[in-house]
């Protein structure tokens, strides 16, 4: 079984190479390493190329913002899973595509499997989202499932189709919520904290982000023929503050 793993980066010279170290030191031998970089205008592209013999697939390109860099990895990718990681995230370990190989090998009606992420701000873990109890109706609330553990098999982008390149914020909510929710793909949870993400990354940065993807997350919902509200979305600022108060 060969996975494809995605990083898309912009101008991202800070984490960059911790993300690309943590790609390479997975212990499970057949990955697609593909990394996909919007034009970067600083020391980005400098350390990719240090690593660029490891890559299978490497584009350095204008693109139409973050989801429309992962379209151009999805469609360059020829593994059997598709997975991402993004450019200020790393695994938690080195055995972490192992574990999905495994779990995918046994479980051959499973669609996609959804693990569990730690949010690190100095070093620590400040937050942790375990989607174990998460559930599909869960998405009338805003609340989608931790999209950096997001495994699933190449063919159901082929299928149900590719991001929708004009979100800014919440096109992997509405991704996730078509691929789950509309058209109920088979997933599965394991208890596996998967990846380790920096606070601070696009949808997490102020009011005006949070307006946007409240904003977005209704248009997700009238895209795909369902209905939220205002109202609904706001409890899941409750169900985050959970997070905070117990890590685990």
């Amino acid at each position: 079984m060969k996975f494809s793993i995605i990083t898309v980066c912009y101008n991202s010279e800070k984490t960059i190479r911790e993300t690309i170290e943590s790609l390479f030191s997975q212990r499970y031998s057949k990955i697609e390493f593909i990394l996909i970089d919007g034009m970067s205008t600083d020391n980005t592209m400098k350390i990719v190329n240090e690593y660029k013999e490891k890559f299978n697939v490497v584009i350095s390109e204008k693109d139409c913002g973050m989801y429309d860099a992962l379209n151009k990895g999805i469609s360059a990718a020829t593994g059997d899973i598709i997975g991402i990681l993004n450019s200020d995230d790393t695994f938690a370990d080195k055995n972490v595509i192992e574990v999905l190989a495994n779990e995918f090998t046994l479980n051959h009606h499973v669609d996609a499997l959804i693990g569990d992420v730690a949010f690190i701000k100095n070093d620590k873990i400040i937050r942790y989202f375990s989607a174990r109890n998460w559930n599909v109706k869960y998405f009338k609330f805003g609340m989608m499932p931790p999209h950096p553990t997001f495994y699933c098999k190449r063919d159901l982008f082929v299928k149900y189709g590719y991001y929708n390149k004009n979100f800014r914020i919440a096109g992997d909510f509405e991704l996730l919520l078509r691929f789950l929710f509309v058209y109920r793909i088979n997933y599965k949870h394991i208890p596996l904290q998967m990846v380790e993400m920096k606070l601070g990354g696009l949808s997490t940065k102020g009011m005006k982000s949070l307006l946007t993807i409240n904003k977005e997350i209704i248009l997700a919902f009238k895209l795909n023929s369902l209905t939220t509200n205002y109202f609904y979305l706001s409890a899941r600022y409750i169900f985050k503050v959970f997070q905070f108060l117990f890590n685990k």
